[in-house]
Order: C-alpha cells, then structure tokens, then sequence
C-alpha cells in the first residue's frame, strides 16, 4: 500500500472527469494516465466529515480526526499505522514514511495511536542505507545493545508505575491500565526489532543514490522517493509507504525546459484565476500525473508471485485539499490504481454532500488483509469498488 499525498492538491475542474462509470471520458489531467485507464479508479464527492480549515488538515488526511483547528486538538492513528498493527511485523520495517521538501517537525501523513506525529524520511541515501547496507558487527552489537537499554527503560518505567497503580481509584487506574497496554505493544516491537537486527538485509543492485538538496528541483526530489518507494516493496523491505509531498513549503520550483515558476507553490496555488499562475499549476499538475504514469509502469513491469507487482500493490494519490485556492477541504482529488481492484471507472459520490473519505481506507484495509468494518469516520466500505 502506497500512499502519496500533494498537500495543495491539484487544480479540481481539469482532474475531474465530467461523465462518470465505465465509460466515463478522460479528464485533461488523467489523459495522462491513458494507458492505464483500466489499472485505475478516480473517484469524486468523498471528504472527511468536520475535517476542515484549509491547511490545518494536512495532518488529518490519513487519519480522518475531526476538528484540526479547535483548541485542544490531537490526532488520532493514521491509516499506514492502524495497517501495522493489525498486520503485525512480517517485514523488517512495519512502515516507510517518506517526505519531499517537507517540515518534518510540523507534517506527517504518518501518526500513533496517542496521536504522536512520526517525522518523514527525507533523505533516499539515508533510506537506501537503512534498507540494503548492512553493518558490521561492532555496529550490530551497538544497535543490539541500544534496543536492550530502551527495554531496560521500559522494564524500569512498568516497576515504578505498578506501585503507584495501589493508590489510585479505579477511573484512574484504568486509565493506567491502558498505558501498560501501549508499553506492552512498544516492548513487543522492541522485541521484534531485535530479531530483524540479527537477520541479513535484503540485497539489491542498485546503487546508493545521491540526495537532492535543493528544493527548488521538487519533481526530481518526488521522482526519486517514488523510485525508492518501489525499491522498498520490490525488496519486500516494507508493505506500507506513505509519503507526503510539501507543497506548501516548496519556493519557486523548476517546471518543464529548465522553466522555473515565477513564485512559491503556496502563492501559486493562490491563483485568483490569474492566467499565469493556473497555467504553471497546470504545467506542475500534469508532471505529478507524468510522475504517477512513470510509477504505474515501473509497478507492471515488474513480477511478483506471477502477477504484476502494480496487481499487488495498491497506489492511492490524494490530497486534504479539494481547492487549495479557496482552501476548501471538500471533494478531494482521489485516484485508486493497482491492488487487484476492478478498476477503469470513475465513481462519482454527491458532490454537495460527501461520502466520508474513510470508507475507501476500510475498502483498502480489508484489501489488504485486515479484518476490520471501520476506521476513524467511516459508515461502510466504498459502494462500487470491488476486487478482481
């Protein structure tokens, strides 16, 4: 399961299709994706019900918690780590979280249960290394030794809580009971941890590659996460990648024949209807779409279990913006490619009054071999999505 979230969006009236089901006709946007008309489902009218307050959501878009901007706000777990818990750790990395040009200490698609944001890896190198370069065995033992003194921490922190336990009421000390619910889970993955560092890395050959730094070279930045993405699943490193493209904290970027765009994104995607600025929001939509046909492919050629890896795996491209221009959190731009679905149409909801967005995620999650009927607002599954 990848999921890839631009958080300005793209422009609604040029991605949308204007006719729907099967033969619905293709959006100048997803003309771009032709070739895979029949490996894809865009859908339209879904939300996440009082999730609103423009930019304040960009952090809600994998977890659907309601009311980002009321005082005393906290997240709830996202999707990737809702997935992980329930699958358990059958791979060396339960999830990959990945960022382009992203403020790592303020966004994340990726949060815990207690609504703790997890930072973005920016950094191919960093990633490629922590995949595929194993250490020697004095960096073994070290990396043994620090997952033992974080258990010790916790055996300690359990001691000392259990005796305060005696002097609480019985409200209080459920709710600590709870707390040595989520001390159990983090020992559990400790544990885990410990076993998958005793174990070889997966190999590759491919080459450590080189990070891109500059942010203005946003497109070869989110070209390359994609690619690592793929490797990451190729390797079967990880099931789960999320990675979120900042948009909002991109200047001016290099668009297409080394043209660089006359301000920052965020400006841009204020466009007021100036020609000139939705004219580079289109030139920048339509190399998103160039970038997804580009993973779409790379996913078909390769094989996995005698099917297509793009079979197996499912891509969903989205965004917590329906219209970065108005910041409106309605009718977000949803594409569902890969994964087995019956794909090749486009499933139009009410456009006035959304479906929730997270009853595609319950769709996803049981694709994905979770036994669960919900998730955060949802009201069912995905009327009209069904599997191969």
């Amino acid at each position: 399961m990848l999921l890839i979230s631009n958080n300005l969006g793209v422009l609604p009236r040029p991605f949308f299709p204007t006719t729907t089901g099967r033969d619905y006709t293709l959006s100048p946007y997803l003309n771009e994706l032709a070739g895979f008309r029949n490996d894809f489902t865009v859908i339209s009218g879904l939300s996440h019900p009082d999730v609103d307050g423009g930019h304040s959501t960009e952090n809600c878009l994998l977890t659907g918690a309601r009311g980002p901007t009321r005082s005393g706000f906290r997240n709830t777990i996202s999707l990737d780590q809702f997935a992980a818990e329930k699958l358990g750790q059958v791979t060396r990395f339960p999830t990959l979280n990945l960022g382009v040009n992203i403020d790592k200490a303020n966004r994340s698609l990726s949060w815990t249960r207690d609504g703790v944001l997890l930072p973005a890896q920016d950094s191919a190198a960093a990633l490629f290394r922590k995949m595929f370069v194993q250490g020697d065995s004095a960096a073994v033992r070290k990396q043994l030794q620090r997952l033992d003194e974080r258990g010790s921490i916790l055996d300690t922190l359990l001691d000392d809580t259990r005796q305060f336990s005696r002097q609480l009421g019985s409200n209080d000390r459920a709710r600590l009971d709870q707390y040595f619910t989520s001390v159990r889970e983090v020992e559990q993955r400790l544990h885990t941890a410990r076993e998958w560092e005793l174990r070889p890395k997966s190999e590759t050959n491919q080459t450590l590659p080189d990070d891109i730094t500059d942010k203005k070279l946003f497109f070869e930045q989110f070209e390359l996460m994609l690619s690592m993405a793929r490797l990451a699943f190729e390797s079967d490193s990880t099931r789960i990648v999320t990675l979120m493209v900042d948009a909002f904290a991109t200047p001016s970027f290099k668009l297409k024949d080394d043209q660089q765009t006359t301000d920052g994104y965020h400006n841009l995607s204020h466009h007021g209807q100036a020609e000139d600025k939705v004219r580079q929001l289109e030139d920048a939509d339509q190399l998103q779409m160039s970038l997804l046909r580009k993973l779409l492919q790379n996913l078909a050629d390769r094989s996995e279990g005698g099917q297509r890896l793009l079979d197996r795996t499912m891509v969903l491209f989205g965004s917590n913006m329906g219209n970065a221009n108005t910041h409106d959190n309605t009718n977000l731009p949803v594409l569902l490619a890969g994964g087995g679905f019956k794909h090749g149409q486009h499933l139009a909801f009410n456009r006035d009054h959304n479906k929730p967005l997270c009853n595609l995620y319950v769709s996803m999650l049981q694709r994905l071999g979770v036994a669960t009927n919900e998730f955060a607002s949802s009201t069912g599954t995905v009327t009209g999505l069904v599997t191969v």
